[in-house]
């Protein structure tokens, strides 16, 4: 599977367990896809002309709308057809989804997914999904194709309030990350060894553990979700606040540079 704006898979018995069909924006994404047998197609809504499951990956819930809502996506895709939003989004916009896919028999999943870049392009990734049971049911195998882990959670937005809980957490242990070993590396010490160390002590974590392979580039989104999520169910989230600041100041060459 490619990480596309669309990307559609059906049982073939011809080519292997799945056909797949893709689009990306992205010209070059689209010619990676092709060299691996991915068949092109020239808009979202053409992708669900060629599959009965549509794996969903943009960047954000705008993104999302515009291809199941704003192409002809749900038009071409047939009654029975399984919509997959990969994307992490609001889940207020999973559930408004899967109520007008609904109205055309077409099943709607929120299945955002963790583990980072690596993970994907290992084809190991977690993916916690939201949805009714029968559609996962009939999804799952093309899921599975690309993540190690379908955990099923809950109705329509468990997916993604799982998958927010999850950063919530990374985000906090990045920041900590980083001032700590900022303070470790203007002290002096080696901090490549210095996390090799603490590896083997109770501060590890997975975060301390890939120090510099992240990016915390989808943080700012991300707590933005959090905190609204946060605002409308009237629980206050202190850290999480501080976490949105701190994050901003966050990336990767920054983090990168601690380990020189």
């Amino acid at each position: 599977m490619t990480q596309a704006s669309s990307c559609g898979a059906r049982a073939s018995s011809a080519s292997g367990p799945w056909a797949v069909a893709g689009y990306d924006v992205d010209v070059d994404a689209m010619r990676r896809a092709a060299d691996r047998g991915v068949a092109s197609c020239l808009a979202p809504g053409e992708v669900g002309s060629n599959a009965e499951v549509v794996i969903v990956m943009v960047a954000t819930d705008d993104q999302v709308e515009e291809v199941i809502e704003r192409s002809d996506l749900l038009d071409r895709l047939r009654g029975g057809g399984i919509i997959c939003i990969t994307s992490s989004c609001a889940p207020e916009t999973c559930r408004r989804l899967e109520k007008t896919a609904a109205a055309r028999g077409i099943g709607v999943l929120d299945c955002p997914v963790v583990l980072g870049q690596e993970a994907a392009d290992r084809g190991s990734v977690t993916c916690y999904v939201g949805g009714e049971q029968r559609w996962l049911s009939r999804a799952r195998p093309v899921l599975s194709a690309f993540c190690r882990e379908v955990l099923h959670l809950g109705p329509s937005g468990s997916g993604q309030i799982a998958k927010t809980i999850n950063n919530l957490m990374l985000w906090a242990a990045m920041a900590a990350n980083f001032e700590t070993l900022t303070l470790a590396k203007a002290i002096g010490v080696d901090v490549p060894r210095l996390i090799e160390a603490l590896g083997h002590g109770s501060g590890a974590s997975w975060s301390l553990a890939r120090w510099g392979k992240g990016t915390g580039k989808w943080a700012e989104k991300d707590m933005d979700v959090a905190l609204d999520l946060a605002q409308r169910a009237k629980v206050a989230m202190p850290l999480a606040g501080l976490v949105d600041q701190l994050m901003k100041h966050i990336n990767q060459e920054k983090m990168k540079a601690l380990l020189s």
